[in-house]
């Protein structure tokens, strides 16, 4: 599937999967009530688990989170690259999340990835996989556990093969709450101190 084929499938409110350089994502205009709908359903997802939004800059997504002086920090280090990070939103324009009032967002470091969300803006992304399963690195892997379900699928060769490291700074404390390819060591000693890593399979990407 070509690029233009994805980026016009997003605007038909389809869902496509894209490679990141974590791990295939499914993706989707975050606009769209039944499109993050088909994800849940798609990818088996209970519905109390939010969505990522990626994005190509930071730029794209000022109006959504707030972005505090620790959360500029790390985007400024880590960004683009595999780091969600878990912001107070400041405006609720999207269909995600769902609940609540926070948000997980990254710059996902992948040249292709970048060139649909370049022409889309923002989406609203999760795993390529069913709920429980082992991450998609590969569009022949997309292919085999969704079986055609999505609308696209972009080649991209291999994923890094690990979801990105997710740390929350919604609080006084920011917490990790999934260690990935970032340590924790490397964000505590970018921002100072902060509780030992805890495990969430909540959320992907």
């Amino acid at each position: 599937m070509t690029l233009e084929a994805a980026v016009a499938a997003i605007a038909r409110g389809g869902v496509i999967a894209i490679p990141t350089d974590t791990v295939f994502g499914l993706a989707c205009d975050p606009a769209s009530v039944a499109a993050v709908d088909r994800i849940y359903a798609i990818k088996q997802r209970p519905a109390d688990l939010e969505l990522t939004l990626l994005s190509a800059s930071i730029a794209d997504i000022e109006e959504d989170v707030e972005l505090d002086a620790v959360a500029r920090t790390l985007a400024g280090a880590y960004w683009p690259g595999a780091l969600s990070i878990i912001c107070r939103l400041r405006a609720r324009r999207w269909a995600i999340p769902r609940n609540g009032r926070t948000l997980s967002v990254r710059v996902p470091d992948h040249p292709i990835a970048l060139a649909v969300l370049r022409r889309t803006g923002p989406l609203a992304t999760t795993s390529a996989n069913r709920h429980g399963d082992a991450a998609a690195i590969t569009a022949a892997e997309v292919a085999a556990a969704l079986d055609g379900e999505v609308d696209a699928v972009l080649e991209g060769g291999h994923c890094g093969g690990v979801a990105s490291t997710i740390i929350d700074c919604t609080s006084i404390t920011p917490h990790v709450l999934r260690e990935g390819p970032i340590p924790a060591a490397a964000l505590r000693s970018m921002i100072g101190g902060f509780p030992s890593t805890s495990t969430e399979g909540q959320r992907s990407q």
